[in-house]
């Protein structure tokens, strides 16, 4: 579906973008402003301020398609109890497509609303500064960690302010899971270092879910199963959730086991927390007779149905986390064996919240995160002569776009952590 096709009625057709555009053209569409980089041949194209501030939307039908609209929480005026957090830097990776694959279902377009019902705004977490507050308790100059919107600015209204933050409490988003409406600063984060910055906001997301798949899986017993099969092996929640599952080793006889594009097989066999890795197309070398659970990151419904008839009869549990292979995404009703159940990080993170016995309660989820983590980060170091994260940086409205693409289509260097942001980078003080 093309953009225009769920534009504000009265509202001039929203323009696609092209693969490379060099101008940019002022589109009326009522507000905010709606700009394309094509340059019409019936219009005068207009340059954009280099500073100005800007949000990337995408079609939430046909997720190629994008445009940018002037981020109208720049200059807005606040309220009282009000503040507004300039986005410093921002990781964008495969999650960021799962979220625009599962808007809907998942409520993810709901953070961020836009004014156009066809259009939707990518949650992406990363570092802001507070530039202006009148919310008491949270002072300008703070730098924060948090659940944005793709973009320059958010204005916020902060309630339950302490030392370690506060929560966004803007009534759209009372609804939605109380885990992406936290925003800590991170003078009060214990593992926050500012030198670690890039591998906090590419990987802190991504490792989190990868350790509630593990504790779950872990708190059924892995549903009797003796191997865990995950998709998209090369994506770093998968690898994530490798890590902390090859770390029940010895005490569990668990395989666990790794599906990957050909491309990607090498790489992938090279980061060391897989019992084995396999080539999609070789699915077939797998024992069929195996108890299996499978961890579906890429959502394509041809590799699911491959896997639950290669597996049928064996496949104990079916989970789905991901959409990397956002296009091939299908019902998982008929399927030969289990029923794909959808998992959902948040869930399984309040019942750890929870006070013992059910949960740890606030403190020993914490300290078994953070046990986690660091594991994680000595996993990283000892990796140095063979990095599996090359963190690049780039700025600009065109490098966001340019890099959303890439990852959508699946172009991006596995090894490539993406960290990005419409305006200079502000520096954290050392």
């Amino acid at each position: 579906m093309p953009l225009d096709a769920g534009a504000d009625r009265g509202a001039r057709p929203l323009m696609r973008h092209p693969a490379n555009g060099a101008h940019t053209t002022l589109r009326s569409t009522g507000s905010p402003r709606v700009i394309d980089d094509r340059t019409l041949p019936d219009e005068e194209p207009l340059m954009t301020a280099a500073n100005e501030p800007l949000r990337l939307l995408v079609n939430r039908q046909n997720l190629r398609d994008t445009c940018f609209a002037t981020d109208n929480d720049a200059q807005r005026p606040l309220t009282d109890g009000e503040a507004r957090l300039r986005i410093e830097q921002f990781a964008l990776t495969a999650n960021n497509i799962t979220y625009a694959a599962f808007g809907e279902a998942m409520k993810y377009w709901e953070f961020f609303p836009t004014e156009q019902p066809a259009l939707g705004c990518i949650p992406v977490w990363g570092f802001a500064t507070v530039v202006e507050s009148r919310a008491e308790g949270v002072a300008v100059g703070e730098r924060c960690y948090g659940y944005w919107p793709m973009g320059s600015y958010l204005i916020v209204a902060p309630e339950r302010i302490d030392s370690r933050g506060f929560v966004d409490g803007r009534a759209h988003r009372a609804s939605l899971p109380a885990v992406y409406n936290q925003i800590q600063f991170c003078r009060a984060d214990p593992a926050y270092h500012a030198a670690n910055e890039a591998r906090q906001a590419l990987l802190r997301p991504l490792f989190v879910t990868s350790f509630l798949i593990d504790d779950f899986l872990a708190e059924q017993d892995f549903f009797g199963a003796r191997q865990v099969l995950l998709s998209s092996a090369s994506s770093k929640t998968a690898y994530g959730t490798a890590l902390c599952l090859s770390g029940r080793q010895p005490d569990s006889d668990i395989t666990v086991t790794g599906l990957t594009s050909r491309a990607n097989l090498a790489f992938t066999q090279s980061l060391g927390c897989y019992d084995q890795v396999l080539a999609y197309d070789d699915l077939s070398k797998l024992d069929r007779g195996l108890p299996t659970v499978y961890v579906d990151m890429s959502g394509s419904a041809a590799q699911r149905l491959a896997v639950h008839t290669h597996f049928n009869g064996a496949l104990s549990y079916s989970c789905s986390v991901g959409g990397t292979h956002w296009d091939e995404l299908g019902p998982g009703a008929g399927l030969p064996g289990p029923r794909p159940t959808l998992f959902f990080a948040p869930t399984q993170l309040r019942k750890r919240l929870n006070p013992p016995p059910e949960g740890w309660g606030p403190a020993g989820w914490q300290q078994r995160v953070d046990a986690a983590w660091t594991r994680l980060m000595a996993a990283m170091d000892g990796a140095d002569r063979h990095p599996w994260l090359v963190v690049e940086s780039a700025t600009g409205a065109a490098a966001v776009r340019r890099t959303y693409l890439e990852l959508l289509e699946g172009r991006s260097d596995p090894r490539a952590g993406h960290l990005l942001s419409f305006h200079p980078v502000s520096q954290p003080a050392p």
